[in-house]
């Protein structure tokens, strides 16, 4: 059984920093490159940050370039968005997505909420 769940979200002020994750099961982890997205009220799901299969090679949208990180670890099979200084505009659900041989897999979602 596929299975990404998010955790690590929450509400933080805004200009802190927030560390969410994704662990992966049932499929092949190593085989497919595994992306961050997000979608917030009234707006379309957007893609944040993505990472290779091999996790050689990292994408982000031009909002959140030098504020947000995305890593993968193959031991624990999970994925990492690290965001730093973030902003009111960053308040969103965060979805793991994982595309690979056998298709795109998403998460139920994570709320991340920047507010003072």
């Amino acid at each position: 059984q596929v299975q990404l769940v998010e955790s690590g979200g929450g509400l933080v002020q805004p200009g802190r920093s927030l560390r969410i994750s994704c662990a992966a099961s049932g499929f092949a982890f190593s085989r497919y490159a595994m992306s961050w997205y997000r979608q917030a009220p009234g707006k379309e799901r957007e893609l944040v940050a993505s990472i290779t299969k091999f996790g050689g090679s990292t994408n982000y949208e031009d909002s959140v370039k030098g504020r947000f990180t995305i890593s993968r670890d193959f031991a624990k099979n999970t994925v990492d968005l690290q965001m730093n200084s973030l902003k009111t505009e960053d308040t969103a659900v965060y979805y793991c997505s994982a595309m690979g041989p056998e298709g795109r897999y998403w998460g139920q979602g994570t709320q991340v909420t920047v507010s003072s």
